[in-house]
């Protein structure tokens, strides 16, 4: 539980509620909130910190509308897995273009072309190619 790295200072002309939002989130993108961490509950904040559960309760809407928190009634708060970033999807995509280049040569080495590689990598994850969804006949 990450209860004792949040602090609202009630002298600063942030509101409490942002502060909270901004520190979660400087956690989570700092890696000290991983995914299925625990956040303390509502009314356990709202006491260490001497604020009004609303405050809380309003940070923690915050969070969990732009899917930081995740809040699940008689459970508790947890930290979510953060989308992937812009250029974290485009590192992503440019690795896996390397990969099929690289199986795709391996394909030709063996004197497979594309369309074969792609019926492969289809039955693979479970869907049939185009070339296999044709009806067979039967002799």
């Amino acid at each position: 539980m990450v209860r004792q790295r949040i602090r609202v200072d009630l002298r600063s002309k942030v509101p409490a509620y942002l502060q909270i939002v901004e520190q979660v989130r400087a956690l989570t993108a700092a890696g000290m909130l991983r995914p299925g961490d625990q956040l303390p509950t509502i009314r356990d904040m709202a006491g260490e910190a001497h604020i009004n559960f609303n405050t809380v309760a309003r940070a923690y809407r915050v969070l969990d509308g732009a899917g930081v928190i995740s809040t699940q009634h008689g459970r508790g708060t947890y930290a979510v897995a953060p989308p992937p970033s812009a250029r974290a999807r485009k590192a992503r995509s440019q690795a896996l273009d390397l990969l099929v280049r690289h199986v795709l040569e391996a394909a030709a080495r063996i004197g497979s072309g594309p369309e074969e590689v792609q019926a492969a990598l289809a039955r693979a994850v479970g869907r049939p190619a185009a070339a296999d969804r044709r009806p067979r006949r039967h002799r």
